[in-house]
């Protein structure tokens, strides 16, 4: 039986789903982050560790690997050479490389039109409006990824940086980060200096948590991240018919803080990113004689 891949592939982790040439999925694997863009030698590693696992929770032997197509949406693609010196070390048969926001556009929307926001590590914005597409960000953790969780992340550390010299307010979120690092702010700045994306974005997930409890340094670093990701919206111009899909690992806590234009037009995705990998493996590899389902 052939098999196709599809993999999708981000600043905090790779998934794999090894499935039919018709778009079944068989098995799927998880491994570390596979933005190229940030460690190409690393994404490497973790998307063939991800296939490997997929072939493994399958039932079938990883050796086939060299014998699979494949199709890689990731972050990073979008910047340099990256993707075409991927492409001469990857170990699949056949290799589609695209960005993480196509496939998670194909997967998202279907056949409608419409955008997506990935709120990830980084952030993405596209959109679909027949066959005219529009793509914002991705442009990595040091000049863009606005509204991401990196940023949100690297956001607290500057907020209780800020707080600790009397410049801006602390809160019960600031102290809290503070006692993180053992209360002395130097740790702050050694971790800034060694961090990734991911690193920074390990922080973001309390900035929703002081959010519940009102504590107002948090609503700031949020309010930021919500201002950014509706500027880059406002930019794709969207008409209020057309679906608006949130995704990537910050997409449910976002999504109730979107102001009221965007509400009535968010839409639960018909699929993720790695169900729209599977899909487009399947029709430009495969049979696709049966929708993927991840």
């Amino acid at each position: 039986m052939d098999l196709v891949l599809g993999i999708d592939g981000g600043g905090t982790s790779c998934r794999a789903a090894l499935a039919t040439a018709s778009g079944v999925v068989l098995g799927r694997g998880k491994s570390g982050p596979a933005n190229i863009m940030t460690d190409l030698q690393g994404a490497r590693h973790n998307i063939v560790d991800a296939a490997r696992l997929a072939f493994v929770d399958a039932g079938r032997d990883p050796a086939l690997i060299p014998e699979t197509d494949a199709v890689l949406g990731l972050a990073g693609t979008n910047v340099g050479g990256y993707k075409q010196q991927l492409l001469d070390i990857l170990p699949f048969r056949r290799s589609l490389v695209e960005s993480d926001a196509l496939i998670a556009l194909n997967g998202a929307l279907g056949d409608h039109d419409g955008a997506i926001a990935i709120i990830g590590t980084g952030s993405i914005f596209m959109s679909r409006k027949g066959k005219a597409m529009q793509t914002i960000g991705g442009w990595g953790f040091m000049v863009g990824d606005l509204g991401g969780g990196a940023r949100i992340g690297r956001d607290l550390l500057q907020e209780t940086l800020l707080a600790h010299d009397d410049i801006h307010p602390a809160s019960a979120l600031t102290q809290a980060v503070l006692e993180h690092f053992e209360g002395d702010p130097r740790e702050i700045v050694k971790f800034a200096a060694a961090s990734k994306p991911a690193d920074f974005g390990t922080f973001a997930p309390m900035v929703f948590e002081y959010v519940a409890q009102g504590d107002a340094v948090a609503a700031k670093v949020l309010a930021r991240a919500v201002a950014d990701i509706e500027e880059a919206l406002d930019a794709l111009k969207l008409s209020p018919d057309q679906w608006l899909c949130l995704l990537g690992g910050l997409a449910a806590l976002i999504g109730p803080h979107l102001s009221a234009r965007y509400q009535p037009m968010l839409h639960a995705p018909e699929q993720d990113a790695l169900g729209g990998a599977v899909a487009m493996a399947a029709k430009l590899f495969g049979t696709a004689g049966v929708p993927a389902h991840v």
